[in-house]
């Protein structure tokens, strides 16, 4: 069986569908959860979701995902403009990285304009709700067959 794509969510993204839904709408991370496994099946490959709200946490699984992953897709919520740390962490990683927002980051406050985390990443899918994942893990099916 080949490596699982490690879907990582950072902080706040365990109240999805309760947390502003009028920016990241109604859709809990279980359901986020159970969309990527199951396209994942389709696409012939497995998924291992993680969510933290501990930028160390996350750093781990980023480690753990040298030797393990295949891929990550990160949604690193509010950790995108403030951590170097998950930078350093994923410029460690060899494989595919993809960014998601849920919410279009450009169209929000100015802060959050920039990610540490977009100049690692092989693609940013950002404004496209919680079909973002989707799509990343689309591309990263793509991205995969043809290394």
């Amino acid at each position: 069986m080949s490596k699982p794509v490690y879907i990582l969510n950072g902080p706040n993204l365990n109240l999805l569908g309760q947390r502003q839904p009028e920016i990241y709408g109604g859709e809990t991370l279980a359901d986020v959860v159970q969309a990527c496994t199951d396209l994942a099946g389709n696409l012939g490959l497995t998924v291992k979701p993680l969510q933290s709200n501990h930028e160390g946490q996350l750093v781990d699984w980023i480690q753990e995902a040298r030797l393990n992953g295949s891929a990550i897709i990160l949604n690193p919520g509010a950790y995108s403009h403030t951590s170097v740390a998950i930078l350093d962490a994923l410029n460690t990683f060899d494989g595919p990285v993809i960014e998601v927002h849920i919410s279009n980051i450009h169209k929000r406050e100015a802060f959050r304009h920039h990610s540490f985390v977009s100049s690692r990443a092989d693609g940013v899918i950002a404004g496209c709700g919680t079909e973002g994942y989707l799509l990343a893990l689309r591309r990263v099916a793509n991205l995969l067959a043809k290394s």
